[in-house]
């Protein structure tokens, strides 16, 4: 009977867990640049 291949198992889970954290990084990213353009008051005109 053959053996399962763990490794593979655990670098797939690995690969998903890396590539779920760095949309959810992106998602903050893009989040904050939204809040500090909306936030940010134009510069006064001289």
């Amino acid at each position: 009977m053959a053996q399962k291949n763990y490794q593979f198992e655990k670098r797939r889970k690995d690969l998903a867990r890396k590539q779920k954290q760095e949309a959810k990084r992106q998602r903050k990213a893009e989040r904050k640049q939204q809040q500090a353009a909306a936030s940010s008051p134009p510069p006064p005109s001289a």
